[in-house]
């Protein structure tokens, strides 16, 4: 069970979806799939309906499923997410910033309306729970005393952060162990699961990227179908979704 002492500052489920006017919401059939599927829905006013917008798209999941994360949704009782188990968050969750390998000067980035960080090979993102950098992304050459034992380069080889978004889960403090480095990214294909993030295809998350805005305070909802069910209406989310594959 989640310790309730680390997220006691999250507001009420309902509460933390009241401001936002855009979410990706990701429904898997049970805690341990790896793959789900991710419908978008925006509304024009804070207390309209939600509207899909698109299809549907397939999504991977972490190799072990999912686990409760810290987020905005109030504490749940159940499997906590932790540091290197292979579980992607389950939970309420800001979406806050963009990255990828395009230049500040590209038409991506011109276009963002989400903060974006352009990777370089000192971005790093702080995966040792013992840094004081833990669970941030940081340009290792403004770092005077970089104290971490590990970290993930965000200037990769393959194509998998070429594109992507950071999803805000524990944050505003990180507590220690609780897991770090969570984004939105491309995928190493259809059906390869990741070590605790969501990915898709690289077309789908171009597509996300230039619909995200800032102004709509966007939230990533990820549940299994069952958690969804449950606590759709107590959470205000939509009231229908396709069929879960």
């Amino acid at each position: 069970m989640a310790s309730s002492a680390s997220i006691t500052s999250s507001p009420g489920s309902a509460t933390a979806l009241a401001s936002a006017r855009q979410l990706l919401l990701v429904v898997a059939p049970n805690w341990d799939s790896c793959s789900a599927q991710l419908q978008r829905f925006e509304r024009r006013h804070r207390d309209g309906d939600w509207q899909s917008i698109g299809p549907a798209i397939a999504v991977s999941l972490g190799k072990s499923g999912l686990a409760w994360g810290r987020g905005r949704h109030a504490p749940v009782a159940g499997l906590e997410k932790r540091e290197g188990d292979g579980r992607a968050p389950a939970g309420i969750f800001a979406i806050t910033t963009l990255f990828g390998y395009a230049p500040p000067d590209s038409p991506l980035a011109r276009a963002a309306r989400l903060p974006y960080l352009a990777a370089t090979p000192d971005l790093k993102a702080i995966d040792d729970p013992a840094s004081a950098y833990y669970n941030r992304i940081v340009d290792q050459s403004a770092v005077a005393r970089p104290d971490w034992a590990s970290c993930e380069d965000m200037l990769r080889s393959d194509e998998r952060y070429a594109v992507g978004a950071v999803v805000a889960h524990n944050a505003e403090p990180p507590v220690p162990g609780a897991g770090s480095c969570i984004f939105l990214h491309v995928w190493a294909g259809e059906g390869v699961p990741t070590a605790g993030c969501t990915a898709m295809a690289l077309a789908d998350m171009s597509e996300i990227a230039g619909w995200l805005d800032a102004s709509a305070a966007p939230l990533l909802v990820q549940l299994p179908q069952a958690e969804y069910a449950a606590r759709r209406a107590a959470w205000g989310l939509p009231t229908s979704l396709p069929p879960i594959r």
